[in-house]
């Protein structure tokens, strides 16, 4: 169990605070993550990475000369908004261009990408490169899509001394999707992991067995066998990966990686088997890491990272580095930094809106207001929903969202912003503070739908009607879902597609959105049947059917809870 926290929503925070009070030479803290404390030159590539907290020492862990520049931090297991994606990149900016990295989850794609747009637009190169290197996640044939672990830490690695060397970005880009498509890892947990707050674990697994291609994001493994003794163990590592090994490959780096409650005597033990069991298999392996460096809070298990190795990628391997978790190599002449970075919270100004549209926009936070109650009611529901194939969060990160959301929409209309601005600040705020992929999405879908509104006129039935579309539009153009995914896409589509359909017919708004609701809970109860194709839920396919999607389910909640909303006289 997490047993040491205050307040559980504050648990990452927290966490990231102290480690920055404790890694002082390294880093320093800023909103959002960490950048680094010492120098750095003018004109170098930038490497910044990020995720969900709860895997510690990933990811402020590997800020440093030598490796990142910065690391963004998301609550736990959820990606960090495109917000703090972007506010941590600018202060690690040093004008040479700038990698991000990160595991390939859905909502850590789409909220780096989307940052990365608004990067580009600033005059800053990004260029994107998702981590692949969970090979229980999909097949070689399919490696794209493919979620990030602990190699993770192997491709970083490489990509920090290239930048580190003075390479321009083109060089550093082609150098890090190099490592990462020679990066391999398989692993196994023994136990399940407790979020802060949380009475039980996010699965078991049975005394005597193992789960078998886990996830570190609280996902059970894809089967589950008896557990073997080390050297038993270590031949499923290795060969699981061997497998994989590229024609020629004479050597590898290793990286023997604790989940958060294996101790580190046992990974020893362990390394010996899978070092004798990689000489069988002919492989010289290069300055080997046993350790923890990518955990899932108090998970106990392990997983075996391979990087195969060229002269290239052996060099950059080697090179020094001096990040908190990973020091490598002879030290690194680093200044402190003198620089002031400024990390002031945005204030947000709203240009002029009618009596009419302000009106609009109190409803608005109302309602915004009745979808939090609603949706912190079943955080502890939809967290179970979510658990059965994925990390267990969803619950959290929509009443971390829709809170934030319905405080912004109250400082907005406070602010004398209209409907429009209302709606927006709410959709922005939901996004950077449940961050994950539901965060992201529902940030857009919000977002969206206020591009149907004004500031200097009422919402009406028909402009409510027509946001719906946009937002639609919105979440499946970026989020890549459609129907038949078992997402939230499943229950948004014949949601709009009822509201419009009804509206036409000549129904009041209010009854129009009760048939859309009934719609979007009939087509959410109808996922139950559906297997994932896409986002952490996909490897445990198996498991998610007979189960209905927490998207789907709290989307179609939400609707639910607007339509008695809607049905009172306001004024």
């Amino acid at each position: 169990m997490t047993t040491i926290h205050d307040a559980p929503e504050d648990f990452a925070a927290a966490a990231l605070a102290g480690f920055c009070a404790i890694h002082g030479r390294n880093v320093r803290l800023v909103r959002g993550g960490v950048v680094r404390s010492t120098e750095t030159p003018k004109g170098k590539v930038s490497l910044v990475v990020g995720g969900g907290s709860g895997h510690f020492p990933a990811f402020a862990g590997y800020v440093g000369p030598g490796l990142a520049d910065a690391a963004v931090a998301g609550d736990v297991f959820a990606s960090p908004s495109t917000a703090a994606v972007a506010r941590v990149c600018r202060h690690a900016d040093h004008g040479g261009g700038m990698i991000l990295g990160f595991g390939n989850y859905a909502g850590d794609v789409l909220n780096f990408s989307v940052a990365a747009e608004r990067l580009r637009a600033e005059g800053i190169d990004v260029r994107i490169v998702p981590v692949t290197d969970d090979v229980a996640s999909a097949p070689a044939e399919t490696a794209a899509k493919r979620r990030g672990i602990a190699g993770t830490v192997l491709v970083y690695k490489v990509a920090g001394a290239a930048a580190e060397a003075g390479l321009p970005l083109d060089e550093v880009e082609r150098i890090t999707r190099h490592a990462n498509d020679r990066t391999v890892s398989f692993g196994v947990a023994f136990g399940g992991c407790t979020l802060p707050g949380a009475s039980a674990p996010l699965f078991t697994v049975p005394d005597g067995k193992m789960g078998v291609g886990l996830g570190i994001h609280g996902e059970p493994g894809i089967r589950e066998e008896k557990t073997p003794p080390a050297s038993e163990l270590a031949k499923v590592l290795v060969g699981t990966l061997v497998a994989e090994r590229p024609a020629g490959a004479r050597k590898a780096a290793a990286l023997l990686n604790g989940l958060g409650a294996t101790k580190y005597e046992e990974l020893f033990v362990l390394w010996q088997a899978v070092a004798a069991e990689l000489k069988v298999h002919g492989l010289e392996i290069v300055e080997p890491e046993a350790g923890e460096f990518v955990t899932s809070l108090n998970m106990q298990g392990c997983s075996l990272s391979l990087m195969w190795l060229d002269d290239e990628l052996e060099r950059y391997w080697r090179a020094p580095s001096d990040a908190p978790v990973l020091r490598k190599g002879v030290a690194i002449e680093a200044r402190p930094a003198t620089d002031i970075l400024e990390d002031r919270e945005d204030q947000a100004v709203y240009g002029p809106a009618s009596d009419a549209s302000r009106e609009s926009g109190r409803c608005i936070a109302s309602l915004i207001a009745g979808l939090a109650a609603a949706l912190h009611a079943a955080e502890d529901e939809l967290g179970r929903i979510d658990a059965v194939a994925g990390d267990g969060d969803h619950g959290q990160g929509m009443s971390r969202g829709s809170a934030a959301a319905s405080a912004a929409a109250s400082k907005a209309v406070a602010a004398g912003a209209g409907a429009a601005s209302v709606l927006a600040a709410a959709g922005d705020a939901w996004a950077d503070r449940a961050g994950g992929t539901s965060g992201a999405l529902w940030g857009l879908l919000l977002r969206a739908w206020s591009g149907a509104f004004a500031d200097d006129k009422a919402v009406s039935p028909d402009a409510v009607v027509a946001g719906a579309r946009l937002a639609l539009d919105g979440v499946t153009r970026l989020g890549r879902a459609r129907l038949g995914d078992k997402t939230l896409v499943d229950a948004f589509v014949p949601f709009v597609e009822t509201l419009e359909k009804s509206s036409a017919a000549g129904k009041p708004l209010a009854e129009a959105w009760g048939d859309a609701a009934r719609a979007a809970k009939s087509a959410a109860e109808a996922t139950r049947a559906m297997t994932p194709k896409i986002g952490r839920a996909r490897p445990l396919a198996e498991r998610s059917v007979g189960h209905p999607d927490a998207g789907a389910v709290s989307l179609a909640l939400s609707a639910e809870t607007a339509v008695s909303f809607l049905r009172k006289p306001q004024g």
